[in-house]
């Protein structure tokens, strides 16, 4: 069944580019629609009962099973030639769901941008209705996306690394507690460049956000690393 008009708010929508960071990749969530060989960021449709972050919120719990997520809200996508129509037509076609010409989901949407941040190993990627799969794909081998999606991709990438300098980007990306050489991997990858150790470390250290806590001890020869934590009394703060 297709939504329903009376239930959501007409021509607009959101879309969501779900980040999780692997150790040495870092990947986002695709959906892959059923019967129509579409692929697509998961996004939806917003209540008239309901916030629009509420539903972006609940979209992604909904994908991935989890609860506490990071959502930034980076960009909107109004282009007048945004054309959905025919994707729809082929989504419902894939689900054998009847839809006439003027149906509502057929018209130009506005859809709204978000990132998610997430612990990639506490993720259950669960397929909506109408969706075959959802799968982890790094962002340098994503399948063609539908519409402007890769458009969306590549503008929510621009907002991580404009973020990067601002936040705790990692928050949600690393466990609670990790190794400056792995947060180092996820700035490394996110801006597409090699930092010296010394350096990125006396930078991380100079912007005050994280913890030192224990050394992390796993037997090797070599000199144990300290295990750091973002201080949540910081996370926000410029």
């Amino acid at each position: 069944m297709l939504p329903l008009e009376k239930e959501h708010i007409t021509n607009i929508a959101y879309d969501t580019v779900i980040f999780g960071f692997t150790g040495d990749k870092l990947k986002i969530l695709i959906l892959e629609y059923q019967n129509s060989g579409l692929f697509a960021l998961p996004g939806g449709f917003i209540r008239r009962d309901e916030n629009l972050y509420d539903a972006v919120k609940r979209g992604v719990r909904e994908r991935t099973g989890l609860d506490k997520i990071h959502l930034e809200q980076f960009h909107t996508f109004g282009k007048k030639n945004r054309d959905s129509s025919y994707p729809f037509k082929k989504i419902a076609a894939g689900k054998g769901y009847p839809i006439t010409s003027d149906h509502w989901v057929l018209d130009r949407f506005i859809t709204v941008g978000y990132y998610a941040l997430i612990d990639y190993n506490q993720v259950k990627p669960t397929p909506d209705k109408f969706s075959d799969s959802i799968a982890w794909h790094s962002i340098d081998k994503l399948p063609p996306l539908m519409i402007d999606h890769e458009e969306i991709v590549q503008k929510a990438i621009e907002a991580i690394r404009n973020d990067l300098g601002k936040k705790p980007i990692g928050t949600n990306l690393l466990p609670k507690k990790f190794t400056m050489k792995e947060l180092q991997k996820v700035y490394e990858i996110i801006l597409n460049k090699e930092f010296r150790r010394t350096t990125f470390q006396r930078k991380m250290l100079s912007l005050d956000f994280l913890k030192r806590h224990e050394k992390l001890y796993t037997g090797a020869a070599n000199k144990a690393p300290y295990l750091y934590s973002f201080d949540e009394s910081k996370e926000g703060k410029e």
